[in-house]
Parts: C-alpha cells; structure tokens; sequence
C-alpha cells in the first residue's frame, strides 16, 4: 500500500514537470481577411464601393488615353504629302477615317484653308481643348475618391470609439474583451480608408501624367501642321 502511494506521488511529481516543461499547446484561431473587413462594421460597404469605382474608372480612361496617345506619325506624313499634292480633299478624308484626337483637329484645320492662319489656329485650339475634356472626363471622381476615403477611415475610427465607451459605460467593465470590438472596428477602417486613398492618389496622378503627354503631343503636332501651311506663304 505504501509502495502504491509513493508511486502515484512520484507520478503526479513527473507529470507536473513534464507540463512545467512542455506547457499544453492552445490551438489559436486564424485571423482572416475577411473576417477582418467584417469587423470593420459599416464603414467598410462605402470604402469598398469607393475602390471599386475609382478602380473602374482608372482602367477605362487608362486605355482610352493610351489609344489617344498612340504615335500618329504616319498621319502626319499622309497629310503632309497630300497638302503639298494640293489634294486637299484626300487629306481630309485620311483624317476623317484616322478617328483620333490628333485626325480631328486637322481635320478641323484643313476645312478652314483659305482663312487667316489666326482662324485655323484657333479651330485647332478649340477643338484641342474638346478633345483634352473628353480625355479627362471622370479623372476629378478618381481624385475626389483619393481626398474622402481616408474621412471613411476616420468616421469609423469615431465610431470605434463610441462602441468602447458604450460598452463600457453598459458593462462598467474594462477589461480587454470588452473594448476588442471598437478597438478593431477603429483601427480596421482607419487603415482602410488611408490604402484606398494611397491607392486612388496614385490612380489619379498616373491619369493626370498620361493626359498631359497627350497634350504636349497634340500641341506640338498643331505647330508641326500650322508650319506646314505657311510654308507656301513664305
């Protein structure tokens, strides 16, 4: 009997150092994104709208810019060639079926042969003009998504924190467990609302930098087609 007890001391001994050692292993649950994104309450459904759509209209002006933005220097030499032909009617047509930015502006150039160059260069102008709105249309949504989407963030922090005062005032507890739920829903569409933003910003200055190339491109091909009038002149 004594044998019995002193072996199941010596066990319980052996098994306290075993877990001392080697403590039980508490299986922690992953933590997912979407999980996360549902944490974030409320706040999280216009953020992701705001991505959606500034995502949207970046990759459909981005391919509409780069189609205006192609080289046009063979439109330019076929121009070139049928206006010192004398043929102006060809040169018309080769910029009617160009279907281009650059095409319609001497298109609009060519028709008004025969007046002032003042006159053509302000044809070219204007349309120039038309065709850069149609370029930038819907760019200024893509900045306005960059400059509200961090307020998104910020209102849901505010709402984060209502949640933690409400629950603690309902509780009169402060423990960890009762505060996780504004703690998450504030930090979780703060850091939100500032990727959508970084990500609409850069969006919207790449537009920004392609238009402005187009431009430079167009100016410097209505100077290239206003010379090419007055040569005959000189």
């Amino acid at each position: 009997m004594l044998l019995m007890q002193v072996a199941d001391t010596a066990r319980q001994v052996a098994d306290s150092l075993t877990n001392g050692i080697n403590p039980p292993v508490v299986a922690q649950e992953e933590l997912r994104f979407g999980d996360l994104l549902i944490k974030g309450g409320w706040v999280m459904i216009p953020l992701v709208i705001l991505l959606i759509l500034a995502l949207v209209i970046f990759f459909e002006r981005y391919f509409t810019i780069r189609k205006a933005a192609k080289n046009e220097s063979n439109l330019m030499n076929q121009v070139r060639s049928s206006v010192m032909a004398g043929k102006l009617d060809s040169a018309i047509a080769i910029c009617r079926n160009s279907d281009t930015p650059l095409g319609r502006m001497l298109q609009k150039g060519l028709l008004r042969i025969g007046r002032p160059i003042k006159d053509i260069e302000g044809a070219i102008e204007n349309i120039g003009k038309l065709e850069v709105s149609k370029l930038e249309k819907n760019i200024p949504i893509v900045g306005i998504v960059a400059g509200i989407a961090p307020m998104f963030g910020f209102i849901g922090t505010i709402a984060g924190v209502i949640k933690i005062f409400y629950d603690i005032s309902k509780t009169d507890n402060l423990a960890m467990g009762t505060i996780s739920a504004g703690l998450y829903q504030k930090m979780i569409t703060s850091a939100t609302g500032l990727i959508v933003g970084i990500i609409a910003y850069v969006c919207y200055q790449i537009l920004n930098i392609m238009v402005d190339k187009v431009i430079l491109k167009l100016e410097t091909d209505a100077i290239e087609f206003i010379d090419l009038l007055e040569e005959p002149s000189k």
